[in-house]
């Protein structure tokens, strides 16, 4: 009944003592009891045509901080939204519209604001927070402002400007540090050296910029092009590793392919993909993630930039299963030649798959193996080779990665 009843508290008293005041006037013939209900009756009518001349400047503006948080994080919105009133309103109440997909109070207290033909017009400026509760892209809106007239009598709700849309990325989760040994298979950053022949002057040479030592000046060079050149000794290079989330909808639930959220499986999945990729960018490797068909999912990210990572992860807020490919491989094709780090995401196993990952773990300098399943038999790709832990939909994602890099194998998420 509040929705639509358009009178506050006060004015619903007003009416009321009206209907009574004109009753009781025509009925005991008081001549002044007709006129006070005549004066309420026109205070009302006023009160109506006050809020008739006050409209929505339809001027919203969102600023979401962070403008991709991730799932069970926290975003601040500050929403600026214009009104236009020829006459004052009172203060009332504001509420920015939330979906399924992001949790909070966005509602609260608006001020009273003035007239337009006073030259302060009205303005409403609100801050309040969001939590992430499900990957995907989300529209907050419309922000809706409930006015009074200057007499508090009555309410009237504007709808104000368009939604924003809010892209909710995948939660990463901080795993553990790889071990040492892929370390040794080139696990950090690597320097090489560029010399074309023999001697310091053959080094190439490039143009000085601040910071570079005097000491590596290259003098002939320098002479030759008549500008400060020094020495291109090093240059570093990340060494690549692979990270593999397999989309084939027969290891997921069918809702694997509906909205991003549906699936607990899926999301546990993408969740322990997007983690991966920030510890293996965090320790120097320029990671490529793809699909288990080869299918390259987003750009390939490059060794040491943690906030590449991060941003990387709002790429897989719209991801979904994907119907099967007639191979359908657990891992490409190429995957077997893959001298690097190589982690795999999947679902549900059967022994054909077992097999197809076995020649991979060979090649690879750390394979890794994420079954995101209730129950898999993984104690022959470990013996191949894998480190491998089964991962239960919803359950710790550090967890199953310490498992797998352990040597005692467990179980995770009892």
């Amino acid at each position: 009944m509040r929705r639509w009843w358009p009178f506050t508290l006060r004015g619903t008293g007003a009416l009321l003592l009206a209907v009574g005041a004109f009753v009781i006037a025509e009925r005991a013939g008081i001549p002044e009891l007709l006129y006070f209900a005549t004066l309420l009756a026109a205070l009302l009518a006023a009160s109506a045509i006050a809020l008739l001349l006050t409209r929505g400047a339809g001027t919203v503006s969102r600023v979401v901080s962070p403008d991709v948080p991730e799932v069970g994080g926290t975003a601040s919105v500050l929403v600026r939204a214009g009104l236009r009133s020829a006459l004052p309103s009172g203060p009332g109440r504001w509420v920015d519209a939330l979906p399924s997909g992001l949790s909070g109070r966005a509602e609260g207290a608006s001020p009273a604001t003035g007239s337009t033909l006073s030259g302060t017009g009205g303005a409403v400026q609100v801050r309040y927070d969001v939590v992430g509760v499900s990957r995907g892209i989300h529209s907050l809106g419309p922000f809706e402002v409930t006015t009074t007239d200057p007499f508090g009598l009555l309410r009237r709700r504007l709808a104000l400007g368009r939604t924003t849309p809010v892209t909710v990325a995948p939660a990463i989760v901080d795993l553990a540090v790889l071990p040492p040994a892929s370390g040794d298979a080139g696990g950090s950053r690597q320097t090489t050296t560029l010399q074309l022949g023999q001697g310091a002057d053959n080094l190439v040479a490039r143009p000085y910029a601040p910071g570079d030592s005097m000491r590596r000046i290259h003098w002939r060079a320098t002479a030759h092009r008549d500008t400060l050149m020094v020495r291109q000794e090093e240059q570093e290079s990340s060494p690549a590793a692979t990270v593999v989330l397999d989309r084939a909808l027969s290891r997921w639930s069918p809702l694997a392919a509906h909205a991003p959220g549906s699936d607990a499986g899926f999301e546990t999945a993408v969740t322990a993909c997007v983690s991966a990729v920030a510890r293996l960018v965090h320790e120097g490797y320029t990671v490529d993630v793809v699909d288990s068909d080869g299918t390259l999912l987003i750009d390939p990210v490059e060794g040491g930039d943690d906030g590449e990572a991060r941003a990387a992860a709002a790429g897989f807020a719209t991801l979904r299963a994907r119907a099967d490919d007639p191979a359908r491989r657990v891992v490409p094709a190429s995957a077997a030649a893959l001298a690097g780090p190589v982690v795999v995401v999947t679902g549900a196993l059967d022994p054909d798959d077992r097999a197809a990952l076995g020649g991979v773990a060979h090649h690879s300098a750390l394979p890794v193996l994420l079954v995101v399943s209730e129950h898999a038999d993984l104690s022959r790709l470990r013996a191949g080779g894998w480190r491998a832990a089964v991962l239960r939909p919803g359950a710790d994602v550090a967890a199953a990665w310490d498992e797998a890099m352990d040597e005692g194998y467990g179980r995770v998420g009892r």
